[in-house]
């Protein structure tokens, strides 16, 4: 049984590094969301903090449109970085499934 014990705590701390490094790779992550079909484009950290804003010329003639595709093209980029930690996080535990409303990363 201890044997059992001190390989259940190896594994836990195996995954602990693995989440660890998962974390710290997603936030050197940058990823790019569009919209308008590339007339404005958001670049995001990992931690979704803004990183850069393009706006074609043609968008600002309108403001609320230059306002939707903003806010549009922010939503894309912070749902790659959602996908992209879910799949990292998602190695790091080797398929382990989390409880009910254990988000990751913490």
């Amino acid at each position: 049984m201890r044997g059992n014990i001190a390989q259940m705590m190896q594994q836990a701390q195996k995954m602990q590094e693995n989440l660890q490094k998962a974390q710290e790779e997603i936030a050197k992550l940058e990823v790019t969301g569009s919209a308008g079909g590339g007339m404005v484009s958001v670049t995001l950290s990992g931690t979704k903090e803004c990183r850069k804003v393009r706006i074609d010329p043609s968008v600002l003639s309108d403001p609320e449109m230059a306002e939707d595709l903003i806010a549009a093209a922010f939503n894309d980029a912070a749902n790659k970085i959602d996908a992209e930690s879910q799949s990292r996080m998602g190695s790091a535990t080797a398929g382990m499934k989390l409880p009910p409303g254990m988000k990751l990363p913490f």
